[in-house]
């Protein structure tokens, strides 16, 4: 898995504990299964291996083999706290001889040419800054006929961060590397991708993150308080305050990308 992670964990027992809180038990990102099954709209996962960039702790995985059907999925990350999570929920939801989560380090993928049926992921992309070299590997592990479909944030130009959106990824203190529809098209044209789809889901988002921010600062707030602390919570509010203003300019763009590789 490429990444530019550092050696600290992003993703600690308590910002899995505000995002499932958000976003319901499985989910690090927007939309939990819906979302998800958007993403995949349209592609037979039936009896298909899929592999999983980024899968945190594992709700998108037992998805795709629960109501999908896949035959099996890989999901790989970078960090430890969520994939042991992901592991204990596989064993709880009897779904090991199906779905295995693996620790990768920043690099290649570490997999054969032609492994995989699909390679899915559910904005973790954003993590990692060179996405020509990513899509790269993405196709070299796929078999020929796959398919690569994602959900991924991105900006909408190629210059740098307004003052807002520099603010808004401070707040949320994660190594974000950003790309613009043309840079991954781009990518995906270069690596060989046909069929290359570009769809913005940022009118959702827009719309979805203020429900989200409501339900925070409301009906979730003294419970969220009680287990996870105020000035956690609270830091949480103000993100999600800032990210709306870059979601309102357009400047942050949630997007749907996906392109297969010839058979």
């Amino acid at each position: 898995m490429s990444a530019d992670h550092g050696s600290g964990e992003l993703y600690t027992g308590q910002m899995i504990g505000m995002l499932e809180t958000v976003w319901g038990e499985g989910w690090l990102s927007p939309g939990g299964a819906d979302e998800v099954g958007r993403v995949v709209a349209g592609i037979d996962l039936a009896g298909k291996s899929v592999l999983d960039f980024g899968c945190g702790v594992g709700g998108a995985d037992f998805y795709l083999v629960r109501t999908c059907g896949a035959k099996s999925v890989t999901g790989i990350d970078v960090e430890e706290t969520v994939l042991a999570t992901a592991r204990q929920r596989a064993r709880a939801k009897g779904l090991e001889d199906r779905v295995k989560f693996i620790k990768v380090e920043p690099g290649p993928l570490p997999f054969q040419p032609e492994s995989f049926d699909i390679v899915f992921s559910k904005d973790a992309i954003v993590h990692i800054a060179d996405k020509h070299a990513l899509m790269k590997d993405v196709y070299r592990v796929l078999k020929p006929g796959g398919w690569f479909t994602a959900s991924d944030w991105l900006i909408g130009h190629d210059g740098p961060p307004s003052p807002d959106m520099r603010d808004y990824i401070l707040a949320e203190g994660l190594d974000f590397g950003m790309a613009s529809p043309a840079r991954y098209r781009d990518a995906m044209e270069e690596a060989g991708f046909a069929d290359i789809t570009i769809n913005s889901r940022n009118d959702w988002y827009r719309q979805t993150a203020r429900q989200e921010l409501a339900a925070m600062s409301g009906p979730l707030y003294a419970n969220s308080v009680e287990r996870l602390g105020k000035d956690f919570v609270d830091h949480n509010i103000d993100i999600w305050t800032k990210m709306i203003v870059v979601l309102d300019s357009g400047e942050h763009c949630p997007t749907h990308v996906r392109g297969r590789k010839p058979a």
